[in-house]
């Protein structure tokens, strides 16, 4: 039974909606936490730390963050095989190119492939920054990440592929927040106009509220 609901395309369409909602929750929550940098270290490092103790004592230390870690490596790997195998699907089924392209595709839709793999990148990258250290400049800090997020700000590529990476989330939000609504029925043509909105809205405050610490740190504000 599961395996002939996801080999179907209503199947695999369904754990894109849900994976993508479950990713959002996750956008928004993560949104949040990085504006307290702009109450000072000493805020942010506590609410760092507070992540790595959540659940205490019935979990141990990091345990629910690592609970957390793992449900959205597999959001993010279910959403980006159905979304990888769907498309495979539609060439497959459409051979050749339309003569005429839809005139009413917009662009999000257009660049939802492209921006899937700027974000898949802009993970990678961004683990290996401010999570593992590795590829991160001015010297990676254990224990402190209001200097690390400093750090990375200070260089020109930092805020270069965050900025770019954000802008290609708001528009994948855009995009992907009214058709997983499509998909799991909440659509109807008396609210399509809402749901617009509220895609719009939501990839708006999304992307203003992440791309807010890179230009904090630009200007001065958070230093």
């Amino acid at each position: 039974m599961t395996r002939t609901v996801w080999d179907s395309s209503v199947g695999k369409k369904t754990v894109m909606a849900v994976s993508g909602l479950m990713m959002l929750l996750y956008l928004v929550a993560h949104m949040i936490g990085n504006l307290k940098i702009f109450f000072g270290a000493g805020e942010f490092n506590h609410y760092a730390h507070w992540l790595r103790t959540l659940g205490e004592p019935v979990m141990h230390y990091e345990w629910t963050l690592w609970v957390l870690r793992v449900a959205l490596v597999v959001a993010v790997v279910a959403h980006a095989v159905s979304a990888y195998q769907l498309s495979r699907r539609d060439i497959k089924a459409r051979p050749s190119k339309y003569v005429h392209k839809k005139a009413r595709a917009s662009y999000a839709t257009r660049t939802m492939r492209w921006g899937g793999i700027i974000l898949g990148l802009f993970i990678v990258w961004h683990l290996l920054d401010l999570t593992a250290g590795t590829v991160h400049s001015g010297g990676f800090q254990e224990g402190h990440p209001y200097q690390n997020v400093v750090d990375t700000f200070s260089t020109w590529y930092g805020n270069v592929v965050y900025i770019v990476a954000m802008l290609a989330l708001g528009l994948h939000i855009r995009h992907g927040f009214w058709s997983a609504a499509q998909t799991l029925g909440a659509g109807r043509r008396s609210r399509d106009r809402a749901l617009k909105a509220g895609a719009n809205a939501l990839a708006l405050v999304l992307t203003a509220g992440f791309i807010a610490v890179p230009v904090g740190v630009m200007t001065g504000v958070v230093s």
